[in-house]
């Protein structure tokens, strides 16, 4: 008996999955969509998330410079960045620490499949250059309210040529040293907020501190506008940590989870202690709390349990702010160099606190999620857990070598850049542009509203111009008015 074999069986995609030039096989569209959108909520962390924030949480004369510094560096870092900055970091290994120098502007290059992930390498330098301008910017906290801007117009590509370069291939390049040594950062808690923590104190030492009256008295003009700016944060955080798996995957979902939950825990858990030690609830405060749990977490975000990110949210809520509000008073180096923002606290501290705790609680088998290596990063809890201890002791020394190794990068470059830039323009306004402020630096102001931005001399409200609320002449001119 004859059986008529079966008919061939004719499959063809639909027209939207049809490979072409435009749609290369390699290429998976979905991770492209997201690692754009990623990119664009971590851009949208600094312009306008950092601009608004900065230009809100500083004294009023210094809203416009504040500001335009976060916009420079976002643009200054973009130009450097495609022409040398990102094959720097990237590209082609010339020693351990650092890529062989090379454009990335090619069209040859630009739409060839990146190093990592399903997606061409424009997507790939758009995404990288995004956290290279966030870095930058983060410095610009240390040392606001008295830099003069000339000199942070030749500090931003010098810094990121140098100094970012050497940090992001060594620690995130797949040919780098620590990198391929077995070191966990997920998304950045050295490379770009210990480098920024560390980098910005030590360039506000080089800098010298504000006037002395500003830095007893430095009020937020606008703390509206700063919260504005804080969520901006906050919900950027979303494409900065769920955007590297470089792929929309499970591990791209926990890592978002537990950067949310570790910065809500954190602000939480600082927001009880200001109540308990000083008995107001700080709008301050908070922020500062949400900013080092969202920093502790980053070197941590995908590889670890929620449970650990609560626990980490509890651990970067209180030691920072125990460095920020005990030991910053005690030490004489702290009180010495005026780090404007404190972001030696809430980003160098809270960045070695969370690289250290990613130490004890990786997790193999999400390590083997994002690196697809499974077995060469674990936590040293788990490490104690499976008996194997030698690799879980190793994890935390690499940990704490790559601290180290991010300290010592950021001092020497950092103060070898601004003895560099010293030499061609001074570091410092002068004494009576710092008087002034944003007038003198850049011959605007935030708030001079009146008709056409001038002010209005002949308002009843004239009383008020140039008087901050709740300094010592408020009082007494509301009651003259």
């Amino acid at each position: 008996m004859s059986s008529t074999p079966p008919p061939p069986f004719n499959f063809t995609l639909p027209p939207n999955l049809l490979f072409d030039d435009a749609n290369p096989d390699w290429m998976n569209k979905g991770d492209n969509a997201w690692q754009l959108t990623a990119a664009t909520l971590v851009g949208l962390q600094s312009v306008p998330g950092l601009i608004i924030l900065y230009g809100g949480a500083v004294k009023k004369k210094w809203a416009v410079n504040s500001a335009f510094m976060a916009l420079y560096a976002f643009a200054c870092v973009l130009v450097c960045w495609v022409c040398w900055g990102y094959r720097l970091s990237f590209g082609e290994k010339l020693v351990p620490i650092w890529g062989k120098i090379n454009v990335a502007l090619s069209q040859h290059y630009l739409l060839d499949q990146a190093f990592l992930g399903k997606f061409p390498n424009a997507t790939m330098v758009f995404f990288q250059f995004v956290f290279a301008a966030i870095t930058l910017i983060l410095i610009a906290g240390a040392v606001l309210g008295r830099m003069n801007f000339y000199a942070w117009m030749l500090f931003v590509p010098l810094w990121l040529t140098f100094s970012y370069t050497i940090g992001a291939y060594t620690i995130w390049s797949t040919d780098g040293w620590l990198s391929k040594a077995g070191i966990i950062d997920y998304s950045g808690g050295y490379v770009i907020h210990l480098s920024s923590g560390v980098a910005g104190f030590t360039a506000a030492y080089w800098v010298g501190p504000r006037l002395t009256k500003d830095r007893e008295r430095f009020p937020p003009n606008n703390i509206l506008l700063m919260l504005a700016g804080a969520g901006l944060l906050w919900m950027g955080w979303t494409g900065f940590n769920g955007g590297d798996p470089y792929a929309a995957s499970i591990d791209a979902s926990l890592a978002v989870l537990n950067t949310h939950v570790c910065a809500a825990t954190s602000l939480l858990t600082w927001l009880i202690l200001d109540v308990l030690f000083f008995g107001k609830a700080s709008v301050i405060g908070a922020v500062q709390g949400m900013i080092t749990g969202l920093v502790c977490i980053t070197p941590a975000a995908g590889v670890v349990h929620g449970w650990a990110a609560i626990i980490m949210g509890l651990c970067s809520g209180s030691i920072p702010w125990f460095t920020m509000m005990v030991v910053h008073k005690k030490s004489v180096l702290l009180q010495k160099v005026d780090d404007t923002m404190a972001v030696f606290h809430t980003h160098a501290v809270a960045g070695s606190l969370g690289g250290f705790l990613t130490g004890l609680f990786a997790n193999p088998k999400l390590c083997n999620l994002f690196y697809g290596k499974y077995g060469k990063y674990v936590g040293l809890f788990y490490g104690f857990h499976m008996g194997d201890y030698h690799d879980g002791f190793r994890q935390i020394g690499l940990q704490l070598i790559g601290v180290l190794f991010v300290i010592g990068v950021n001092i020497v470059m950092t103060s070898l850049i601004c003895l560099l830039v010293q030499v061609i323009v001074p570091l410092r306004m002068t004494e009576e542009d710092m008087e002034v402020g944003d007038e003198a630096a850049h011959g605007e102001e935030a708030y001079a509203i009146w008709g056409q931005g001038d002010k209005n001399e002949n308002s009843r409200f004239s009383a008020y111009n140039d008087v901050e609320i709740g300094s010592p002449g408020h009082k007494s001119q509301v009651e003259m008015t």
